[in-house]
């Protein structure tokens, strides 16, 4: 049966080119120049020639940095939370915790169903699903601590919702994402897309590049101090992620704001900080309500600030906090440490491809 399954297979004529079957002409070949990066013209469905030649070396990039949490050991963490960890540093680590498991969904949610599909060049694309992909493994990262951990992952989980001051975040990017997750945003509309600009504006230099890059750092702390490191490590692997989905996230709109001949409304980008800084406060004053040994709410909204000056020059603004000094040196080492040997002597197996990565 299977033979002659086969042979009428290999038999069958294939059938004609779509084009050849209506009698229309054959297409013309795509052009470099053609794409953009919304309402291009060239062929989605073809990824080179490349008009973004950088966009695909985020992609060769981001999977030098392949990991699972697997592979981390959680022993010392479980030690660690229950028999040395005081009162307020477990507040700390659950609270972190519970505002990175909703944050990392929601950054999922926005690239796959608001930014991809409206990229026109598949070299974006490409990268940004592989991203989606690293949103979805920090997430599993996440639980991972968590059931580790042995925390009642229900209560854990709600916190953002019961929590004013993680609640308040979450709301924050909601409301600034939420208006360009329609599929049928009209983005030849100069107005929507200047909207669509300070969204995605929001997202890579703010929610990723501030909240996200700051919001280790009170896990990092108690690594500091030897204390939550398998925890600790596997931030870090989710750190340097964040990393590139900044960096990616800014060209981006700056290569749209070129191409477009577009420019931030800059009241708009001064109230994107202030909204982002009360949040912050808030937050930053809920998990360190009691200061944990080397760390405090000041030192982090520092931090913050800083963060947020170095992003808004990467898209070529303003200062939001003129002035705002490096409260924490230690923090950039996280990111950029290239490993020679097990990082404090946590994980088994280390990728070589990791040490190989390049940061912008």
């Amino acid at each position: 049966m299977n033979a002659t399954f086969f042979d009428d297979w290999d038999a069958a004529p294939a059938p004609a080119p779509a084009a050849a079957q209506a009698g229309g002409a054959a297409l013309a070949p795509v052009r470099a120049d053609d794409k953009r990066v919304i309402g291009g013209k060239a062929d989605i469905n073809q990824l080179a020639p490349f008009k973004y030649p950088w966009a695909w070396e985020f992609f060769l990039n981001a999977n030098r940095n392949h990991w699972t949490p697997l592979e981390i050991s959680m022993a010392q963490d479980v030690h660690d939370y229950h028999r040395t960890l005081t009162a307020a540093e477990r507040h700390v680590f659950e609270n972190v915790l519970a505002y990175l498991t909703t944050s990392d969904i929601l950054a999922m949610r926005n690239i796959g169903l608001a930014v991809m599909e409206k990229m026109s060049a598949p070299e974006l694309q490409i990268y940004q699903a592989r991203q989606v992909y690293e949103e979805a493994l920090h997430t599993w990262t996440y639980q991972h601590c968590i059931e580790s951990i042995g925390l009642e992952q229900s209560e854990i989980y709600n916190r953002y919702r019961v929590v004013p001051a993680i609640y308040g975040k979450i709301a924050l990017a909601n409301q600034r994402l939420a208006r360009i997750l329609h599929s049928d945003l009209d983005l030849s509309n100069r107005d929507t897309l200047h909207e669509f600009a300070l969204s995605y504006f929001f997202f890579a230099a703010i929610f990723e590049g501030c909240w996200f890059y700051n919001g280790f750092t009170p896990i990092f702390a108690l690594q500091r101090r030897g204390l939550m490191k398998g925890t600790a490590e596997q931030l870090q692997y989710i750190m340097r992620d964040e990393v590139l989905h900044c960096s990616f996230g800014i060209r981006v709109v700056r290569e749209l704001l070129h191409e477009e001949n577009l420019t931030l409304d800059p009241a708009a980008v001064r109230q994107l900080w202030q909204e982002a800084e009360a949040a912050e406060s808030a937050y930053a004053h809920y998990i360190l309500q009691t200061p944990i040994l080397g760390y405090n709410a000041d030192l982090h909204l520092a931090q913050f600030r800083f963060i947020a000056n170095r992003r808004a020059r990467q898209m070529g603004l303003e200062d939001p906090f003129p002035g705002a000094e490096n409260a924490l040196p230690w923090l950039d080492e996280q990111a950029n440490l290239r490993k020679e040997k097990n990082f404090f002597e946590t994980r088994v197996t280390e990728y070589q491809t990791g040490a190989a990565l390049q940061w912008d």
